[in-house]
């Protein structure tokens, strides 16, 4: 099976593009290194020749409101160019919980993108992940200063960017879905505990504030992104990981 990957030299695409060659498929890396550039176009019709299946995991450059026109516009521009290959599945990486988070602009974004590939003309799969383990210290770093971390108590369940890959890759080479996957880690905590226990296993000295008003996770409702009904969940505990 030939599976176009774009955003294969990505944090996620190119793991999955391993995972998938592993398995014996020829995945094929496609970005901006390869020559395509979603927003113009350029290069698409080549990473797509042949395609079987593409799967999509690029990011907006920016969390802001131009997330919205970016997704809008590169996923239009790949369907179009799918639909003109005769790829027959896409499959798409999108978050857990987006459609419960009015205020935050670049999960609106990834809803107008989600809206563009079920209306599209082909078959689909979306495959929605809770936040990866592997940010958290990233997420932790967006609200600190030398001496503290400041942190609302929103809960996330953050799961192994591994896991999110094993299923894009059955996902990817299965039948399409037609309808949306969950995927989460087995563990939820408030965001302030989990930043807690992340200082806590790196060894750094700061201390964690709560603060309901801290960050981008402070506009999103208490239980938004947690697994919903039906989720997949994983088997890797953070705690774990974190060690």
């Amino acid at each position: 099976m030939r599976i176009a990957v774009i955003g294969g030299t990505g944090f996620v695409g190119s793991r999955l593009v391993d995972r998938l060659r592993a398995n014996h498929h020829e995945a094929v890396a496609h970005g901006r290194s390869s020559g395509l550039d979603l927003l113009t176009g350029e290069g698409l019709r080549d990473a797509l020749v042949a395609a079987d299946v593409v799967v999509d995991t690029i990011d907006a450059p920016s969390f802001d409101e131009k997330a919205i026109p970016f997704f809008r516009t590169t996923t239009a521009n790949l369907l179009r160019a799918a639909e003109q290959a005769g790829v027959g599945h896409i499959v798409l990486l999108s978050i857990v919980g987006i459609d419960r988070v009015p205020d935050v602009d670049y999960y609106n974004a990834k809803v107008v993108q989600e809206a563009l590939v079920r209306e599209g003309p082909i078959p689909y799969s979306i495959v929605r992940a809770t936040q990866f383990m592997e940010f958290i210290d990233k997420i932790v770093d967006w609200t600190s200063d030398s001496d503290s971390v400041r942190l609302p108590t929103t809960r996330l369940q953050p799961i192994a960017v591994g896991e999110v890959v094993d299923t894009l890759a059955r996902v990817a080479t299965g039948p399409p879905l037609n309808d949306t996957l969950s995927v989460a880690g087995p563990d939820v905590f408030p965001l302030d505990e989990l930043g807690r226990l992340t200082l806590r296993a790196r060894h750094d000295r700061r201390s964690v504030v709560t603060d309901e008003s801290a960050g981008l996770f402070s506009a999103v409702p208490s239980d938004a992104i947690v697994a919903p009904s039906g989720a997949t969940i994983g088997r890797v505990h953070y705690l774990d990981w974190v060690a």
